[in-house]
């Protein structure tokens, strides 16, 4: 269904659809077929996967490309089809494709029944994690989100629009990770949040000359004296860095609150989420280097700057690894700690 639902939408034959949105209603014929794509895919879009796999324990590399497919097609197909209403179509469909994938979880392993290859590997994931649909759905309602919102007038709106677009693949990595309780999802949310907040103030020009989006909160915007004239011509003022600045600040602040996290993890996750947030962290400092200006020239990580980042962690990794078996308890026959 998911595949003749694709081609009456004229998806499949239309010209100049990148390959990702094409192979996203594209049948299979087995799970090692649709495994052997998402590994593909992530490869080839995935900046630095050659290096970040490494720090990824070996049993999770697979559900890693498999989880990191859903999120990159369902991306493009909110972003690259150029066309917003065939956006929402597609991406519907995409839905419909979720949730036939987590109707088909007590069928046989190999894909005999239609779906798609990124569904047919994603549905080892959930099978093997016992992840919930509800983080899945919510990342297809952000991108659902993108097309028909490309304002925000409160900070409190802009961070709602975070917890559909960013946290729920933190949440996926925890269950992946074989954590499920709300501490821990609460703190990752803060990371995701925060990794989502600074990606928009690295890239507040390019998201409106290039999506016609602000996520600078309109109210901030006011407050501050910054005008989207102002942001759409690329004018730097000290008022257009006093606001980024602003925004810079209190996302550090989440950063911080978030690492809280990291200490509750297995080194073994530990050192990637570690990773990420560090990622965060330095693009905060390049826009900082730069002053607080994101519009006349786009803050970014030197090949340099990512392979300290890379190393410092596989550092950090090895000595917290060390630091865990030396502080690990031991239990008592009754079950407790000494």
């Amino acid at each position: 269904m998911p595949f003749s639902q694709a081609k009456r939408l004229g998806l499949v034959d239309s010209p100049g659809i990148p390959d990702t949105i094409r192979a996203a209603f594209a049948p299979v014929s087995s799970t090692a077929e649709a495994e052997a794509y998402t590994r593909s895919l992530t490869r080839s879009h995935y900046e630095n996967f050659s290096v970040v796999s490494i720090l990824l324990p070996r049993h999770l590399r697979q559900d890693f490309c498999n989880v990191y497919a859903f999120c990159r097609i369902a991306d493009d197909l909110g972003d690259e089809v150029g066309d917003k209403e065939k956006s929402r179509e597609y991406l519907a469909d995409f839905r419909r494709q979720l949730h036939s994938c987590f109707e088909s979880l007590n069928k046989p392993s190999d894909a005999s029944d239609g779906i798609t290859a990124v569904f047919t590997a994603l549905r080892q994931t959930i099978r093997r994690h016992d992840i919930p649909m509800q983080p899945f759905d919510n990342l297809i309602s952000a991108f659902e989100q993108d097309q028909v919102v490309t304002r925000y007038q409160s900070f409190e709106q802009a961070i709602d629009y975070c917890t559909k677009s960013a946290d729920p693949v933190g949440r996926i990595v925890l269950y992946m990770c074989g954590y499920r309780d709300e501490q821990r999802q609460r703190l990752s949310d803060k990371i995701c949040t925060a990794l989502q907040l600074i990606n928009f103030w690295q890239d507040v020009r390019r998201d409106i000359l290039e999506r016609d989006r602000i996520y600078l909160p309109a109210d901030d915007m006011t407050r501050f004296g910054v005008t989207e004239t102002q942001l759409r011509q690329g004018q730097i003022t000290d008022a257009c860095r006093n606001l980024l600045r602003f925004q810079v600040e209190r996302t550090e602040k989440m950063f911080s609150e978030g690492e809280a996290l990291l200490p509750l993890l297995d080194p073994a996750y530990r050192r990637q989420i570690a990773l990420f947030s560090k990622g965060g962290r330095a693009i905060a400092a390049a826009i900082r280097r730069q002053n607080f200006d994101t519009l006349t020239r786009r803050p970014r990580l030197s090949k340099p700057q990512k392979f300290r980042l890379i190393t410092t962690t596989l550092v950090g990794y090895v000595l917290n690894s060390l630091a865990w078996k030396r502080k690990a308890p031991t239990l008592l026959n009754d079950g407790s700690a000494k």
